[in-house]
C-alpha cells in the first residue's frame, strides 16, 4: 500500500494558460485544472518549472493561484500545491504564506538557485527560516529536487535534516533528478517516513516500488490516465508493466520536443479542444516543422 499521507497521489505540474499577450486567462485555469480531476489527478502544481513559475511576478502568481481556486467549487477535494521558491529568502517566505493564506494544501520550494556549491548548513538554514516564517500548522512543505535545473542538489543528509527538525511541516520532496539510484536510495533511507513525490514518468513505477507517495510531472497534463493506472495497482500491491510501457513511450515524444511547457500547449488544442496557450520568453513556441512532428508522434499513441 502506498502512504496514506494527505499529499500522496498524482499530481499535474500543470501548464498556465496565457493569452496571445502572454497575460494569465484567468477563466480558463480552474476550467483546466477541473479537466485533470475528471482524468485522475489528486491535484496540480501550479508555478512549477512546466507551468514557467520564475517567469512571474509576485503579484501574477498570487492572481494565478486565486483563479486556481475556482476549481473547487466543482472539485472540493482537488489539492492545490505552489510553487513558491526564489533565490531570496523574503520573497520565497512572503510568497509562501500568501499562497497558504489563500488555502493551498501545500507549497514547493527550490532551493535558492543563484549561488552554487553552498552548503548544506546554509541551505538548512534558509529553509528553515522559511518553515518557521510561513508554513502554519497543517501546512506542508515539499522541497524541489531538480539538480540538471537549479544545480543546487538537496542531499540526503539536508532532508533528514529538515524531517527531524519539522517532522510534520517538512512533508517531503519532488525528486526531478531523473536518477533510479536516488529513487532507491530514498526509500532505503527513509521508507514511507518522507513523502517522495517523483517527477520522472518512466521512474514511477521504480519510485512507487521504492516507497514514494505518488508523482508530480508534465506528462499529467495530458496522460494522467496512465499514471493513475499505475498509481492504482500500487496501491493493490499489484504491478502494471504494461501501463508502465506506455508511459515511458509517452516520455520519449515529451522529451523530444522540448520545453515541456511548449509541446503540451501544442497537444492540449489538437487532443482535446483547449485553446491555444503561449508561452512566456525566454520560452518560445515550437515551429510549425516541429510541431507537425510533434502532433504526429503524440497522435500515434492512440492509448493516451
Amino acid at each position: 500500500m502506498i502512504s496514506d499521507h494527505a499529499l500522496c497521489g498524482v499530481y499535474a505540474a500543470a501548464v498556465t494558460p496565457l493569452k496571445p499577450d502572454a497575460t494569465l486567462d484567468s477563466e480558463a485555469l480552474p476550467e483546466f485544472l477541473g479537466f485533470l480531476a475528471g482524468r485522475g489527478c489528486h491535484g496540480a502544481l501550479l508555478l512549477g518549472t512546466t507551468g514557467e513559475g520564475p517567469s512571474f511576478s509576485s503579484a501574477e502568481r498570487m492572481e494565478i493561484l486565486q483563479a486556481a481556486m475556482g476549481v473547487r467549487q466543482q472539485y472540493p477535494n482537488f489539492r492545490i500545491l505552489a510553487g513558491t521558491g526564489t533565490p531570496s529568502l523574503e520573497e520565497t517566505a512572503s510568497l509562501t504564506q500568501a499562497a497558504f493564506d489563500l488555502g493551498v494544501d501545500g507549497v514547493m520550494v527550490l532551493p535558492p538557485y543563484y549561488f552554487k556549491k553552498v552548503s548544506d548548513d546554509g541551505l538548512f538554514e534558509w529553509f528553515r527560516q522559511v518553515i518557521i516564517r510561513a508554513v502554519p500548522h497543517g501546512g506542508y512543505l515539499l522541497a524541489y529536487h531538480i539538480p540538471p535545473v537549479t544545480g543546487v542538489p538537496i542531499s540526503i543528509e539536508l532532508l533528514a535534516r529538515l524531517k527531524d527538525a519539522f517532522p510534520e511541516q517538512f512533508a517531503g520532496l519532488k525528486d526531478s533528478s531523473g536518477d533510479p539510484e536516488h529513487a532507491r536510495k530514498l526509500g532505503q533511507v527513509f521508507r514511507k517516513e518522507l513523502l517522495v513525490l517523483n517527477g520522472n514518468d518512466r521512474l514511477f513505477s521504480l519510485a512507487l516500488q521504492n516507497q514514494a507517495s505518488g508523482c508530480i510531472t508534465a506528462l499529467a497534463n495530458l496522460a494522467s490516465p496512465l499514471l493513475r493506472q499505475v498509481w492504482n495497482q500500487t496501491n493493490l500491491d499489484e504491478q502494471d508493466d504494461e501501463a508502465q510501457t506506455r508511459l515511458n513511450a509517452a516520455r520519449d515524444v515529451l522529451e523530444a520536443f522540448p520545453p515541456a511547457a511548449a509541446f503540451v500547449k501544442e497537444i492540449l488544442p489538437r487532443q482535446h479542444h483547449f485553446p491555444k496557450w503561449g508561452v512566456r520568453r525566454p520560452l518560445l513556441p515550437l515551429s510549425q516543422a516541429l510541431v507537425e512532428q510533434a502532433v504526429e508522434r503524440w497522435m500515434q499513441l492512440s492509448y493516451v
